[in-house]
């Protein structure tokens, strides 16, 4: 993975893949990377990311042949999300729709749900009252959206649906188990050691 810096935009290449990230647009992080090496979708799988960004992984999971909704809070996100599938040929595979969480894909199920939450706590004082923060800050626990996901995604999984998702240690990794087993989903975890928390990759199935 190489940054680069052009005209405001940075440019991320993954695995030879070229990503433009705007201005405003949550820059790829390790948490996304560990999503992306992680990622297997099968070709006419029906997709949903939430909280796309600057679109990696939905187009990641379109070039495998899956049929992907992207959603996103911001629209300047959507915008490049687009951007980037036109740049690399998946741009009819992809239904970008602008929206919080699950609010654009009410009733709909969906094979394999990917998300890359906002999961770190942040208190008060310390908001930055930017756009850009809400695609880190998880409010004063850590646990503000990914309750919330958790409490929806039974909803929007088709049979034998599968979730991936990302959490940091520092948002209460027991209640997310807890939460999980006590509804009936089986699941494994990928972890990444980083300077000051560790990240956990879930990967959830309905038995």
């Amino acid at each position: 993975m190489k940054i680069y810096s052009s005209d405001g935009a940075k440019i991320i290449f993954y695995k030879g893949d070229k990503f433009l990230v705007y201005p405003g647009v949550y820059e790829p992080a390790e948490d996304t990377f560990l999503v992306a090496d992680h990622l297997e979708v099968k070709c006419g799988e029906r997709v949903l990311e939430l909280g796309t960004g600057c679109g990696i992984l939905a187009i990641l999971a379109a070039k495998a042949g899956a049929e992907v909704v992207a959603t996103d809070i911001n629209p300047v996100a959507l915008e490049c999300a687009r951007v980037n599938a036109v740049e690399n040929g998946v741009f009819g595979r992809i239904d970008f729709r602008c929206g919080d969480l699950f609010d654009p894909v009410r009733g709909e199920l969906f094979d394999t749900i990917i998300f890359n939450p906002p999961y770190l706590p942040v208190e008060p004082k310390e908001k930055l009252n930017e756009p850009l923060e809400l695609a880190w800050d998880g409010g004063k626990n850590g646990r503000r959206v990914i309750d919330r996901f958790l409490n929806e995604l039974s909803l929007h999984l088709g049979p034998g649906g599968r979730a991936i998702f990302v959490q940091s240690s520092l948002s209460n990794l027991s209640k997310t188990i807890q939460f999980l087993e006590s509804n009936n989903f089986e699941f494994k975890t990928v972890n990444k050691k980083m300077f000051f928390e560790e990240l956990f990759l879930f990967q959830c199935y309905r038995r």
